[in-house]
């Protein structure tokens, strides 16, 4: 499949999950900027397909990612970052939100399960609230962080190339 028929706006997500569910699948959602992609957030979704049958990605769209990052932020425009992260044989659907969390995501998706990085805990999962109003269990995946875009950046701007 096209890396960009994974990239999907919210009506077609929920035609999809819909599908999803209806067949018996499970289905767990991990979200991120994902700007400059890394071995880091590869080993990150790759732990977060394991945790259901399908993989819904969630990339924060620009205007989110400035409001979490700064203004220098994302490097990548969304639309470009989306297509990478789908085009990882891991990743089933790929959607851009606009807002800082998920939370309105998985109320409207309402996965079985909430991925989060290593960066996380249960205790400090921002939509932990949320996920467990909806009955959404979280798994904290990956590997230890020990990656991170911020340091690639600053890798990249002391380099002078």
């Amino acid at each position: 499949m096209n890396s960009r028929n994974k990239v999907l706006d919210l009506v077609a997500l929920l035609e999809q999950v819909s599908d999803v569910k209806s067949s018996g699948e499970t289905l767990a959602l991990a979200n991120g900027l994902f700007d400059i992609l890394h071995v880091g957030h590869l080993r990150y979704l790759e732990a977060a397909s394991g945790e259901a049958d399908r993989l819904l990605v969630a990339v924060n769209s620009d205007d989110s990612a400035r409001r979490l990052k700064g203004p220098a932020r994302p490097v990548v425009p969304a639309v470009e970052r989306a297509e990478l992260v789908a085009a990882l044989a891991c990743v089933d659907f790929v959607t851009v939100f606009d807002q800082t969390t998920v939370e309105p995501l998985l109320r409207a998706v309402r996965p079985q399960v909430h991925c989060k990085g290593t960066d996380y805990t249960a205790d400090n999962v921002p939509e932990a609230d949320v996920a467990a109003e909806l009955g959404i269990r979280i798994a904290i995946v990956g590997d230890r962080k020990t990656h991170a875009t911020r340091d690639l950046i600053r890798q990249i701007r002391e380099s002078g190339d």
